[in-house]
């Protein structure tokens, strides 16, 4: 226990944490990956209140125009961490994080109503296994190949759990993503090997809670279900923040 002791001194000093330390000692980093049609700010409340419980909170602004380049810009993040990390990815950024989480310094994963792709699976197939949900009826793409939600559909389908000047507000700010995106296939799926924790919105209109309970099944994660939107990190930032904080905790 002494040896343990002062290797984490150590890892405190050095920036770095060697396997042992990293196995037992709490993450006190957090790294937030926003999903399509949102931007960092979605992120806001839940980053606000992990900061006044100490957490050091890090909001990733994915570009949103290939999973590559949202994984590098991820990637980017998570090297600037020190210490142990949980990583959290909402709708869409549940792909990036799957793929960005076999970093070392990722402690645990946590999904909020987020797509988690094995391998080889991209959102394209996973979305087609059912009809359309309410959400997905409104999404349109640019000429650019680009999609983005209907502006006057979006605070329904979207985040219809928030007063509606919140909601309209968020949708003058909804960051397109490119269709493209969808079609790329999950070359790594973090969560076979890390501890991994879902939070399911048991009144999504975009992504369907079926299927966010699929996916937390298969991943055999410590899933709450929370009475939520799709857009959970707004409308239920208590909730999230708590599943964050057992995540880190490793509870």
């Amino acid at each position: 226990m002494k040896l343990l002791n002062v290797a984490a001194a150590l890892a405190a000093i050095l920036g770095i944490t060697s396997p042992a330390v990293a196995e037992t000692a709490p993450a006190r980093n957090v790294v937030l990956v926003h999903g399509a049609f949102a931007g960092p700010s979605s992120w806001n409340k839940v980053a606000g209140i992990l900061r006044k419980k100490g957490f050091r909170v890090s909001e990733v602004a994915i570009p949103l125009t290939s999973l590559d380049a949202d994984i590098a810009a991820t990637k980017r993040v998570l090297a600037a961490q020190k210490g142990p990390t949980v990583l959290v990815g909402h709708s869409w950024g549940g792909v990036v994080i799957g793929e960005a989480g076999d970093s070392p310094k990722v402690k645990a994963l946590v999904y909020v109503a987020a797509f988690a792709p094995d391998k080889g699976e991209s959102v394209q197939a996973l979305s087609s296994n059912g009809p359309p949900t309410e959400g997905l009826k409104a999404v349109h793409a640019d000429a650019k190949g680009f999609l983005s939600i209907d502006p006057q559909a979006f605070p329904r389908v979207f985040v219809g759990d928030v007063p509606a000047a919140e909601g309209a507000a968020l949708a003058k700010v909804q960051m397109p993503i490119s269709a493209a995106a969808f079609g790329a296939k999950a070359s790594i799926a973090a969560w076979h090997d890390k501890p991994t924790y879902y939070a399911i919105s048991g009144n999504d209109m975009m992504l369907p809670p079926q299927a966010e309970g699929f996916f937390a099944q298969r991943m055999k994660a410590k899933t709450v279900t929370i009475p939520s939107s799709h857009a959970s990190p707004v409308s239920h930032s208590k909730e999230v923040a708590a599943l964050i904080e057992e995540a880190a905790k490793g509870k």
